[in-house]
């Protein structure tokens, strides 16, 4: 993806509100769609299947699925829970066995490698959260090609490259919730800043866009200091976040951390730093980890959605896309516990809306 200066890749309407043109947004160049600035909800227009088609493949109808899931990186609490939503499908199918294996960092070489020796080794499906959603494609085509059934979910390909993928939550939603409860917390004119994965991990450079897309229409004085890299490292995002605190003193009021990892490391920043209080931090996280930190109410808000339900979805498209109960052109899959789930973009399958962790509902959940 090519870094553009602020203003160019967030669109004219943006250019009054940067504060630093010469950061980059950390966003994709795609086109957005921001929700309205109350809560009417999105209008979802049917769409022609866009998916992949899988070649060759064996009559899998009812028989035992041999499936790898791929995600990002292993290790981590966000796809430690998805691989327990898989499983608990797996357990309720009686018919999957599911296996989650991959890199221990977010490296889109690593992944691919893991995805070619499961080719090689043989499967019935592959399940994955890209780390590149034009690098991963080949390997992705390539298990197509061989007769593998593929669905991604949390993080896509392109989408012809895999045959259906479980979105989490549509972007200008997350972006949506996001930035309304940063305004909420840190006011309409504060400055704030992001700590990301990578510029190239499709689904935050999405979300990223949609922010500002989102903010230039609803709250438009809020100011975008600077997006950082963090590779979903630990070490790395607390870094980035404390060099953020530093750098900009008392301009920075709040924070946007768009991984599980750098909503915590950006939360412990703060706390060290000794600004609870003074500089917000929302983002993308999973409830146990952000417990401390929402107890000591240095954090108010935490967006999310049930990445043990994503995985639970997700084994139960891949299921469905082997049994032939879901093809191309059908609006709506059963997912189990979770009922119809519609589709969407011609080749997606919507979660569901976002969800925000607070004081008040973050105990009622562990993972």
């Amino acid at each position: 993806m090519i870094r553009l200066p602020l203003a160019i890749a967030l669109g004219i309407s943006l250019c009054g509100v940067a504060h630093a043109a010469s950061t980059w947004t950390g966003g994709d160049d795609l086109p957005t769609n921001p929700l309205a600035c109350d809560n009417t909800p999105a209008t979802v227009a049917a769409k022609p299947y866009n998916g992949a088609s899988v070649t060759g493949a064996p009559d899998r109808k009812g028989k035992t699925l041999t499936v790898v899931d791929v995600p990002k990186l292993i290790g981590i609490g966000y796809f430690n829970a998805t691989s327990k939503g898989m499983a608990d499908a797996a357990k309720e199918l009686g018919n999957v066995n599911v296996k989650t294996d991959g890199p221990t960092k977010a490296n889109i070489d690593d992944q691919i490698t893991f995805i070619d020796n499961y080719i090689t080794s043989g499967v019935d499906g592959i399940l994955f959260a890209a780390n590149d959603p034009v690098a991963i494609a080949p390997v992705l085509k390539k298990a197509l090609g061989k007769g593998i059934n593929v669905v991604g979910y949390d993080s896509d390909a392109t989408p012809d490259a895999r045959q259906w993928f479980v979105n989490q939550a549509q972007s200008n939603g997350i972006a949506k919730s996001l930035i309304d409860n940063m305004a909420k917390e840190v006011g309409e004119e504060a400055g704030v800043a992001i700590v990301t994965s990578t510029f190239t991990t499709p689904n935050q450079a999405r979300w990223i866009s949609e922010m500002g897309a989102y903010a230039a229409k609803c709250h438009p004085k809020l100011k975008f200091l600077e997006t950082v890299e963090a590779q979903e490292d630990n070490t790395l995002s607390f870094t980035q976040a404390t060099t953020l605190i530093n750098k900009y003193g008392s301009d920075l009021k709040g924070i946007f951390g768009m991984t599980s990892v750098a909503t915590p490391a950006s939360a412990e920043a703060v706390t060290q730093a000794g600004q609870c209080g003074k500089i917000a931090v929302i983002g993308l996280a999973t409830p146990n980890a952000m417990k401390p930190y929402v107890a000591k109410d240095c954090v108010k808000s935490v967006v999310l959605w049930n990445p043990v339900d994503l995985g639970y979805a997700a084994t139960y498209v891949l299921r469905a896309v082997t049994d032939g109960t879901l093809k191309p052109g059908d609006t709506s899959v059963k997912a189990g516990k979770l009922g119809d789930l519609q589709v969407i973009n011609g080749s997606e399958i919507l979660l569901g809306a976002p969800f925000v962790f607070t004081k008040d509902n973050i105990e009622k959940f562990d993972f």
